[in-house]
């Protein structure tokens, strides 16, 4: 691990001194979070493109959204910052696509918060990223974890097809649940999740405890799952204690904590569980990680569930993560997966 990050150049050095102009493919929070981290780099970027199929004469941030033909015709050759997420299989080929003509890369910008990928960062939690890799219990786990850390500094697409496997790898051989479990999904969207933990179990289970914040969520959620059986649906948000919290409330996934928006009732899960122990809890609580697991540490030292934890939220969790799970409950056994996705998302901490 020693030499990681000093053997390849940081993505913002590659695009500031690429010798091309620097376009940027795609829009919304992704692309602001890019252009703000640019000015901070001194990275000038000459236009920016979508895909054909979403080129509508947009304009974004002063730039008219073209087709990569035009942008050609317009700059001749140019490099490409990636600024949008997706699992897709369609539209992953299409990035892939956009790779193979041109230079991409992926600047290391975080789905929650503003602490950019940088050298900056790296000097200053290079005692804990080691920490953490010393904790991983297999191979495959510090070979995705040096990958995913190599994706955020290089920006390299390419790393991420040598550490990807699919998630029925980790249920099948890292989770192995029965059909006596007592799951608690937190985050639980519209139900995906608990269709994903049915179909593992075969529709066998002991209990299911959902957390959902999102009100609209949490509507879905309910007409899909509310006529279950031993099934408690909560309109609530995972955190370290019982209180009330601002909710951005964007629509699918990213509903989070911020600083604006709509109250939100959230809680503990010790708090909630009442004493009941659970056998496997899967988090995907969009950056309130750490504070989760906090709100859950009587669980993890009495019950020790197992644990399927998103690890990508900030790029910190990657390590932070795993060295709180070990400090709540040393008898744990970490794993590491990423799982199809650009970029880095998708990458979970498995917990035994």
């Amino acid at each position: 691990m020693k030499d990681i990050f000093e053997r390849e150049t940081s993505v913002w050095q590659r695009l500031k001194h690429c010798g091309k102009p620097v376009v940027l493919y795609g829009m919304g929070d992704g692309a602001d979070k890019v252009l703000a981290a640019f000015e901070r780099c001194g990275i000038r970027p000459a236009g920016v493109m979508a895909s054909d199929a979403f080129v509508r004469g947009q304009s974004f941030h002063g730039f008219t959204v073209k087709k990569e033909s035009d942008l050609e015709r317009e700059l001749g050759d140019f490099a490409v910052a990636l600024c949008f997420a997706s699992q897709l299989p369609e539209v992953m080929e299409t990035i892939k696509a956009v790779a193979a003509r041109r230079e991409l890369l992926v600047p290391g910008v975080p789905v929650f918060g503003d602490r950019l990928f940088d050298e900056e960062f790296i000097n200053t939690c290079r005692e804990e990223i080691q920490a953490a890799y010393e904790l991983l219990a297999d191979d495959l786990s510090r070979r995705v974890y040096r990958g995913v850390l190599r994706f955020y500094h290089t920006g390299d697409l390419a790393v991420l097809d040598s550490i990807t496997t699919e998630k029925e790898e980790a249920f099948r051989e890292l989770l192995r649940l029965g059909d006596n479990e007592v799951y608690v999904d937190l985050g639980a969207y519209n139900g995906d999740t608990i269709d994903e933990f049915l179909r593992e179990t075969k529709g066998k289970y002991r209990k299911i405890i959902a957390l959902e914040p999102n009100a609209k969520n949490f509507s879905k959620l309910r007409a899909h799952c509310g006529g279950m059986e031993r099934t408690e649906l909560w309109q609530l948000g995972a955190w370290s204690e019982t209180a009330t919290l601002l909710f951005n409330n964007k629509s699918g996934r990213s509903s989070a904590v911020a600083d604006r928006g709509v109250e939100t009732r959230v809680t503990a899960v010790d708090a909630l569980l009442c004493g009941i122990s659970a056998t496997y809890v899967k988090a995907d609580v969009e950056g309130a990680d750490a504070e989760t697991l906090l709100g859950m540490r009587r669980t993890l030292a009495q019950s020790r569930p197992k644990l399927n934890f998103a690890a990508y939220h900030r790029f910190e969790d990657i390590f932070r993560l795993p060295l709180l799970i070990r400090q709540l409950n040393p008898d744990y056994r970490v794993y590491l997966r990423h799982h199809p996705y650009i970029p880095a998302w998708d990458t979970n901490l498995y917990c035994i």
